[in-house]
């Protein structure tokens, strides 16, 4: 028996689908030209591969932080967990405040790392394939930093949540 009901506008499908489809929250963070950090949240990390180690993002090249990530040679991937919601919320929202508290260091390759990450890759930036008004990021992974475990993060739905409990 089909119990699916049809989504045939393609856009409004791929918002649906990806709705009920639960997603990790990460925050990526670079430094510009100028050596400023930027960064933002993203819900699309994952790894490519471990042989050799590879991960991958995706950003739209409308972002406030895309000409800075578009000329920058690292990256670091900050997981989040549930104690993260602030950060992941703030990461998202105006990018002239992403910085504004005093939770984050200077850590590997000049890279802003936030202290409350759950963990933290460290990635060269090996290709950006531009597709459309968005582009797919593939990285180097380099190191890594391990920092508490805490639940994990999720994006569901449009709202944050963990295991099963929505915090917005």
């Amino acid at each position: 028996m089909n119990n699916f009901e049809p989504v045939t506008e393609s856009t409004e499908a791929l918002r649906a689908v990806f709705r009920r489809h639960a997603s990790g929250v990460s925050v990526i963070t670079l430094t510009d030209q100028s050596g400023k950090p930027a960064g933002f949240t993203a819900t699309s990390m994952t790894s490519l591969g471990a042989n050799p180690p590879l991960a991958t993002f995706n950003i739209s090249t409308g972002s406030s932080t895309w000409s800075a990530l578009n000329n920058a040679k690292h990256v670091a991937i900050h997981t989040l967990g549930e104690k993260n919601l602030e950060l992941a919320q703030r990461m998202a929202a105006d990018h002239t405040l992403r910085f504004a508290k005093d939770d984050w260091f200077t850590g590997p390759q000049e890279l802003p790392v936030f202290s409350d990450a759950t963990a933290v890759l460290i990635c060269e930036i090996r290709q950006i394939l531009q597709v459309e008004n968005n582009a797919v990021v593939v990285l180097n992974v380099l190191e890594g930093m391990l920092g508490q475990e805490d639940p994990a993060l999720l994006y569901y739905q449009r709202h944050y949540m963990t295991q099963g409990k929505s915090l917005t």
